[in-house]
């Protein structure tokens, strides 16, 4: 056999054979250059209908990239071949290893897809030796058309919030499955009108088919599924309510507290040194530190009273009884707002209105903790590429990243 038919055997250039080939030195880079010619005998047919056409309109040469070979880049010399067909007039031959217009193998095309999964962009641009405009286009399309719409029908839990997505206090919403562990939906920003796409992408059967919302304590959000979603309950999220209180309560009486031992200097600086310690869960505190946390809660009573109160807080998520729950919300309010410590009183006072929606956990055990691992991913996703300039390139990365299961 030829050489040259062993090496169009081998390049699998369907419809088109060898003609001639040979190297070239560029720069640094040795390169293959094949020189391919329509081969003879062979139905073509058209890129529109798919019907054969044996006349040939016109033809033209292009330069398409394929895989390496061994250590060269390759390049192809491609007759492209305008079919007179006589459904659709004059159309490009349909290859099935070249897309219309493109300027790459479909081959060479799902490699670069396949390297992007774990690569950032511009390493698989050079990786390849391609434009990184090249490579994202590629990426893009490929991921369009490999996840294609997402599926809503059978929606009826979501969990959503919110993940900086640039620096400034500039977010963007993500709404996730919780059964299926899948992203359904990402957009730019947190308010009513920003989240609204999603409602209305559900429709109004998917917006009644749903039955609960878990959330954090975002106004916005909460309103939005309230108009839209009359038959769901909005359940908030344990760790955005004990979040609250660390901020709202601990936070503010260890400050107290270090503003009045102001004069004992050595006292001031352990509370004013032991924000971290007073927000870690117990059981999270390392050994060597249990002595300090011990000793300080018990020199301070204000700070006992509010790390106690914090513990019990927790446990009002733990019932499946709504009636249980709400009892125990009464005793632990009696309790917050006889301590006489201000900045737990406001935070009782501020918490009451959400009540339902802590309430709602009796009936639904949900939580955000599947999305903020999801927002932990995404942020890896954001550091691998050095942040992204395109909102619907990076969405689809994320919706890539979480298929969900089944």
């Amino acid at each position: 056999m030829a050489e040259e038919d062993c090496m169009a055997q081998l390049g699998g250039w369907g419809g088109d054979g060898v003609s001639r080939w040979r190297h070239e030195q560029r720069g640094q880079q040795r390169w293959l250059v094949v020189e391919l010619a329509p081969l003879d005998g062979v139905v073509r047919h058209c890129s529109g209908c798919g019907e054969s056409a044996a006349t040939i309109h016109d033809r033209s040469v292009r330069r398409i990239r394929d895989l390496p070979v061994f250590n060269d880049s390759v390049e192809l010399w491609v007759p492209r071949l305008r079919l007179a067909c006589t459904s659709c007039g004059p159309r490009l031959e349909r290859l099935d290893w070249l897309d219309p217009h493109a300027r790459v193998t479909r081959r060479l095309a799902e490699n670069v897809a396949r390297l992007c999964t774990v690569a950032s962009i511009l390493h698989a641009a050079r990786w390849f030796g391609l434009n990184w405009k090249t490579v994202k286009q590629i990426d893009f399309r490929h991921l369009e058309r490999t996840l294609g719409p997402v599926e809503l029908s059978g929606v009826s839990v979501i969990a959503m919030d919110e993940f900086a997505i640039q620096k400034g206090h500039c977010y963007a919403t993500v709404v996730v499955e919780p059964e299926r562990k899948r992203v359904l939906w990402v957009g730019r920003g947190r308010s009513r009108a920003e989240v609204r796409p999603f409602f209305e992408l559900l429709g109004p059967e998917g917006c009644q088919r749903l039955r609960a919302v878990a959330m954090d304590m975002n106004t916005a959000y909460d309103l939005e599924v309230k108009q839209h979603c009359p038959n769901a309950e909005v359940v908030y999220d344990l760790f955005h309510v004990v979040a609250k209180y660390g901020r709202e309560v601990i936070d503010r009486v260890r400050v107290d507290e270090a503003n009045r031992l102001r004069d004992d200097k050595p006292a001031r600086r352990v509370v004013k040194t032991s924000r971290w310690l007073l927000l870690r869960n117990r059981e999270n505190v390392p050994p060597d530190q249990m002595v300090k946390l011990d000793e300080l809660l018990a020199a301070n009573r204000a700070l006992l009273t509010v790390y106690l109160l914090k513990d019990d807080l927790k446990q009002l998520w733990r019932y499946r009884s709504e009636a249980w729950a709400r009892k125990f919300w009464t005793s632990w309010k009696r309790r917050a707002l006889r301590s006489g410590l201000e900045p737990l009183k406001v935070f009782v006072r501020r918490l009451e209105p959400y009540l339902p929606g802590i309430l709602a956990h009796c009936r639904w055990p949900l939580g955000t903790n599947l999305v903020e691992g999801i927002n932990n991913k995404i942020k890896v996703i954001k550091r691998m590429a050095y942040g992204y300039r395109d909102d619907a390139y990076f969405f689809l990365k994320i919706r890539a990243a979480f298929p969900g299961l089944g």
